[in-house]
């Protein structure tokens, strides 16, 4: 791509950013499904929804959660934790509140970061009934004795989880899954970098097609979304799902985290590292850890599917994770264009390996019989002194061509990012020295 058309993406998810950060998403309710809609304006999702009382493995869908409005009102007559200056101020799935109460009974349900004094907390309750409130910790230390008044309008009824789901059929049934949660009220990092790489890299694999393999794409709140969706798919991705990411944490910083599939030495794990090996940026090697994000759910024991995370900064690793300073100021537009261009690579690498063999097993081919270019007519010492990497790769596809080597071995055994074997290969395959096994 041009740099204009790189500035022209990088706008492109912008625009979407800003129309989606204001939204007060949860895990269900009204801002989750209006983002989900936002979101499926780019890459046309099905919804599936899973009624309040579902059980799913062992966890069951929750009520339905909307909120309209909250504050607290000081003795001094003053508003304070305005939900409607930021939706960070009310915890998650609050119950409604409207009553006074005093600051020792008020101290109990406020959520502060001492360490940030700026910084509003990120807090749920999804699955057990209270209330709170979130505020910067130098709003709470000026906060004096006396009764309070404190308000939340909102609402738990029977409702539904929903998860957006899209497949592009390949010529197989093998899977690749691609997912992302939509759950977070106005967090940046940690909430809309996944969603959107996500759905950008949708039009661009839509338009690069076909494939070999089957490509799924799932959005969905996080945890109780993907236990919904494995509730119902589990079986079918334990036959059919070949490599899988959890896209999040993907718009800032000047490195890789890679996180392990459970499996450790999976094809999701091996393309990626190929991919991340090759390319400018740092890369950190995570081993697998039952906590997190959805990776936790797909990597359970009895799925223990090879899924792994690819993100820039890894959750928790920045300071800015879970409070409101993950903001736009923090978010770079660039920097999630990168990262759109880097799974595409991987998702690449996966379909394009496959193995070969070369018909010439005893000794070498003789390449001057061929009518296409593989080999110099000519040959002198300064040859074989500057001899190139596109041949030592010629030479080392059809000896390790034999049949058992997928290309993704060669590349790794050799130290060349797989794609870069694609150009050689194919003139092999033209030439009909390499046959697809």
């Amino acid at each position: 791509m041009t740099a204009k058309e790189h500035m022209k993406v990088e706008k492109e998810l912008e625009i979407y950013f800003d129309r989606l950060f204001p939204i007060c998403r949860s895990i269900t309710g009204e801002g989750y499904q209006k983002s989900l809609d936002i979101i499926s304006e780019i890459i046309p999702l099905e919804k599936i929804d899973f009624p309040s009382g579902t059980d799913c493995c062992d966890w069951t869908v929750p009520d339905e959660w909307n909120i309209r409005d909250a504050y607290i009102v000081t003795p001094e007559g003053n508003k304070i934790a305005r939900f409607k200056d930021s939706n960070l101020h009310v915890m998650g799935y609050s119950v409604p509140v409207n009553k006074e109460i005093s600051f020792e009974g008020l101290k109990e349900h406020l959520h502060t970061i001492e360490e940030m004094p700026k910084a509003i907390p990120y807090v749920t309750s999804y699955y057990k009934n209270n209330w709170g409130f979130c505020l910067d910790f130098n709003t709470y230390q000026n906060l004096k004795k006396g009764k309070y008044r404190v308000y939340i309008d909102s609402e738990l009824k029977p409702g539904k989880v929903t998860i957006g789901n899209l497949v592009i059929p390949g010529e197989s049934d093998d899977e690749i899954l691609l997912t992302s949660f939509l759950c977070h009220p106005s967090l940046a990092i940690n909430e809309l970098s996944g969603p959107l790489l996500l759905s950008f890299l949708y039009k661009k694999l839509i338009s690069n097609g076909p494939y070999r393999h089957t490509i799924r794409f799932m959005i969905c709140p996080e945890n109780i979304g993907t236990i919904a969706f494995l509730s119902r798919y589990g079986d079918h991705l334990k036959n059919n799902l070949k490599a899988g990411f959890v896209i999040n944490c993907v718009g800032h910083g000047d490195e890789y985290y890679y996180k392990y599939s459970r499996r450790g030495n999976s094809l999701a794990d091996r393309a990626a590292m190929n991919v991340l090996k090759n390319q400018l940026y740092p890369v950190n090697e995570v081993e697998f850890f039952p906590g997190g994000s959805d990776e936790r759910q797909y990597c359970s024991p009895g799925f223990n599917l090879p899924v792994g995370l690819i993100t820039r900064t890894m959750f928790g690793k920045y300071k800015e994770y879970h409070t409101s300073l993950d903001n736009k100021n923090l978010i770079s537009f660039k920097v999630i264009r990168e990262t759109i261009d880097l799974y595409f690579d991987v998702i690449k690498t996966i379909d394009e390996n496959r193995k070969y063999y070369c018909r010439v097993q005893k000794g070498t081919p003789q390449f001057s019989k061929s009518s296409v270019p593989l080999y110099p007519s000519t040959m002198n010492a300064s040859f074989y002194k500057k001899r190139d990497e596109k041949f030592n790769m010629l030479l080392e596809l059809v000896n390790l061509s034999d049949g058992n080597h997928d290309l993704l071995t060669i590349a790794e055994k050799k130290g060349f990012k797989m794609l870069d074997l694609l150009e050689t290969k194919d003139r092999l395959v033209e030439a009909g020295y390499l046959v697809e096994k």
